[in-house]
C-alpha cells in the first residue's frame, strides 16, 4: 500500500480507502455478516488505514461494525465519519433511498458527535464530515464554531465536507474549501464522471485541501464485469441509475480500453483508480468493496503503472468530446 498526507495535518491515509457503507447497508449488494468482518480485517492486513463511514449508514451500524471489526487497531487507522441527517427521529421513517431531514444546529451537531463516539467506541474522530451540506448550511458561522469547539475539546481532530449524494455541488465544494477552509472534501470522480470535480483540483491545491474520491468505477461500468447494462435489486443504490445511462456508460468504456491489458500491467478497474490517483490533490480513493476478490484487485491498483501524460491527454480529449459517443453508436 502507498500513502498520501492530508495537507495541513499530521494524518497520512492509504491511497485506497474503505467505504464502510458497503458493509453497513444493502445499498451495494447484500453481504453475509462474516464476510463483512473478513473484508474489514483483510483490508487492514493489506495496508488500508483509512475507513470512511457515516452515522446514518445502517442507522449507526456503519460505525458499530467498524468498532467491532477494527476497534483493537484504533490507533493504527484513520476514521472519517459524517453527520447532518436526523435518523434519530423515529416519527419520520425513511422512504427508500430518499434523503432524511437534515439538521446542522449546534446542539444537534454536539449530540450527533457524542453518539458517533459511543458507537465507534473511541474518544476521538479523526475527520468529522458534514454529510451532503447545502450552501445555506455552509454559510452558517455557528456550524463551524461548533466544529472548532469540538476540536478544542479533543473530540474531533479535523473536519471536512462530503458532497453528494450525486454529482454536481460545485458551489458547496468551492465554499467549503475557500470560505470554510475544511481539511478534506469528499467528491465523486471517475473517468466517466468528471464534472465538477475537475474544477476542484486547482482550488484544493491553492487552499491545501485533501480530496477523497468515491465511486471511481462509475456504478461498476469501469470494473470490467459487464458488457451489457445489468439490473439490480430495488434495494440496491445502483438500481436508481437509468438503464440507458449504464448502456451509454459501457459504450464509452470501450473508448478507454487502451488503458488496460497485460502489456500495460493493469486491468480496467485498476486503471480507473490510477486515473483518480493521477491528481495529486486526491489523497485517497474509495472503491466499493463487496468481496475479497474486489478487495485484492482494487488495493493492488496502487502497485500498477501510473497513467502517463499521454494517457491523460487522450482521456481529456475523450471527455471534451463525450467519448465520441454518437459516432460510436451510429
Amino acid at each position: 500500500m502507498k500513502y498520501r498526507n492530508l495537507p495541513r495535518t499530521d494524518i497520512s491515509v492509504s491511497e485506497i480507502g474503505f467505504g464502510v457503507w458497503t458493509v453497513a447497508t444493502n445499498w451495494w449488494g447484500r453481504i453475509e455478516e462474516s464476510d463483512k468482518f473478513a473484508l474489514l480485517n483483510n483490508a487492514f492486513d493489506l495496508g488500508v488505514n483509512f475507513y470512511d463511514t457515516a452515522d446514518t449508514y445502517g442507522e449507526g451500524y456503519g460505525e458499530e461494525i467498524l468498532a467491532k471489526g477494527l476497534g483493537h487497531h484504533r490507533h493504527d487507522i484513520v476514521i472519517a465519519t459524517k453527520f447532518g441527517y436526523d435518523f434519530y427521529d423515529k416519527l419520520t421513517p425513511r422512504e427508500g433511498h430518499k434523503e432524511r431531514p437534515q439538521k446542522f444546529e449546534p446542539d444537534f451537531i454536539k449530540f450527533a458527535c457524542e453518539q458517533s463516539l459511543r458507537r465507534l467506541q473511541t474518544d476521538y474522530i479523526d475527520i468529522y464530515q458534514l454529510h451532503n451540506p447545502r450552501i445555506d448550511t455552509l454559510e452558517k458561522d455557528e456550524v463551524f464554531e461548533t466544529l472548532e469547539q469540538l476540536k478544542s475539546e479533543g473530540k474531533i481532530r479535523h473536519y471536512g465536507c462530503a458532497l453528494g449524494p450525486d454529482i454536481g455541488w460545485f458551489e458547496e465544494g468551492e465554499a467549503s474549501m475557500k470560505d470554510r477552509h475544511v481539511d478534506s472534501l469528499q467528491i465523486i470522480y471517475s473517468i466517466l464522471e468528471q464534472d465538477p470535480a475537475k474544477d476542484f483540483f486547482k482550488i484544493a491545491e491553492e487552499n491545501e485541501v485533501g480530496l477523497f474520491s468515491r465511486v471511481p468505477h462509475a456504478s461498476e461500468a469501469l470494473t470490467g464485469k459487464y458488457k451489457e447494462a445489468p439490473t439490480f435489486d430495488e434495494s440496491d443504490h445502483r438500481s436508481h441509475r437509468r438503464i440507458q445511462w449504464l448502456q451509454e456508460a459501457l459504450a464509452k468504456v470501450e473508448q478507454v480500453q487502451f488503458l488496460s491489458g497485460e502489456d500495460i500491467g493493469r486491468n480496467i478497474a485498476q486503471s480507473a483508480i490510477q486515473f483518480c490517483l493521477y491528481q495529486p490533490t486526491i489523497v485517497s480513493v474509495l472503491p466499493n468493496f463487496t468481496n475479497l476478490s474486489e478487495l485484492a484487485d482494487y488495493t493492488s491498483a496502487v502497485d500498477t503503472p501510473s497513467l502517463t501524460e499521454g494517457d491523460q491527454a487522450i482521456l481529456d480529449d475523450l471527455w471534451a468530446n463525450d467519448f465520441y459517443y454518437e459516432s460510436v453508436t451510429i
